[in-house]
């Protein structure tokens, strides 16, 4: 059919300009509706039949698309359908030139064996957060986080060890992480707290609703992890605050929950900037040429950042005007505290 043929020459085209797979399915989430997301999913997922191999990140983006989409006849008229369809191109061809991401190089038997171990290590570190997110007392998720943050630290310190000052031949990689509505500021100041704190460097491109976040893929892995689990502990904190706000009388707003989580975010990035540096001063004192490997992939990744960003600004937090709603969040943040612990056995 011509119409499908068109799209899948849409799709391909978003490749050409920078997009991947999840960008495509979060732009078309953002700007339309249901059906259009089903739609660019289905044409994503056939396109890539004939696609060329990307790397492992993209592969786990086609994969986790096609756990979410169920392939099946459009549920509307055919009117509707061709509507929709149409509306979805529009879309696609109207998509920004991003920036290059890059791939990652093909792995070597010694760095698919450090993969495997890395795997183990990610595989404990999810298994802490997901505990920290699902328990309701807050001493034990701090405990929880804060270990996670331990494992977190001597990942990306482990790796830069075993990388040594030439970075095995494997610089500095990007990866976009989506930074979704509501409060999308509050919640681009958490990710690029995060992201600093873990050796990394996030640039936030609101109209698109993601964050580029540059740094060595161990760390990046980290990051998202982190990321992605204080999303769901803030989340959690902020309703049960405006809970107990409501119970008190007091109505709660938009402002209320804008300024909870930029206190949270502010909160959060003073206190894992605190146990970086608690982790870098520890590791230093174990390995003594630690700093040196350290200093130069902080320069390869500010370098890396500065080349494919060379015109960012600054912004100012709109809407942080609500004195509860702050003193809230950054109780939440104390809740959540992640700092450094003696090393882990």
């Amino acid at each position: 059919m011509e119409l499908a043929r068109r799209g899948l020459e849409f799709v391909a085209g978003a490749w050409r300009r920078g997009w991947q797979p999840a960008d495509v399915v979060r732009i078309v989430r953002r700007e339309l509706d249901d059906v259009h997301e089903r739609l660019v999913s289905e044409l994503i997922l056939e396109q890539a039949a004939h696609d060329r191999p990307r790397g492992p990140r993209w592969a786990a983006q086609l994969a986790q698309l096609a756990e979410e989409t169920s392939p099946g006849p459009p549920r509307t008229d055919r009117f509707t359908h061709a509507t929709a369809v149409l509306e979805l191109y529009r879309l696609l061809l109207r998509l920004p030139t991003l920036e290059t991401l890059g791939e990652p190089l093909t792995q070597s038997h010694a760095r698919a064996e450090r993969a495997k171990s890395e795997s183990r290590m990610l595989t404990r570190i999810r298994a802490l957060l997901a505990k920290a997110e699902a328990t309701g007392f807050p001493d034990e998720a701090e405990a929880l986080s804060a270990k996670a943050q331990e494992l977190m630290a001597r990942h990306s310190i482990d790796e830069a060890l075993l990388a040594g000052p030439e970075q095995g031949g494997r610089g500095p990689t990007a990866w976009r992480i989506g930074v979704d509505q509501p409060y999308e500021q509050a919640k681009a100041v958490l990710l690029d707290a995060v992201a600093a704190a873990n050796h990394c460097r996030a640039v936030w491109n609101e109209p698109l609703g993601f964050s580029t976040v540059v740094g060595f893929e161990p760390d990046l892995e980290v990051v998202e992890l982190l990321y992605t689990s204080l999303l769901v502990q803030a989340t959690t904190a902020l309703t049960k605050a405006e809970a107990a706000q409501r119970a008190g009388g007091r109505r709660r707003t938009k402002t209320f929950r804008q300024s909870f989580l930029a206190a949270y975010a502010h909160r959060i990035g003073t206190r894992l900037a605190t146990a970086a540096e608690q982790a870098a001063e520890e590791a230093a004192t174990e390995a003594g040429g630690l700093l040196p490997v350290l200093a130069s992939r902080e320069v390869a990744v500010t370098e890396r950042m500065e080349s494919m960003f060379p015109d960012t600004t600054t912004t100012r937090l709109r809407g942080v005007t609500d004195a509860a709603g702050w003193t809230e969040g950054s109780r939440a943040a104390d809740r959540a505290e992640v700092r450094s612990r003696p090393r882990l056995d």
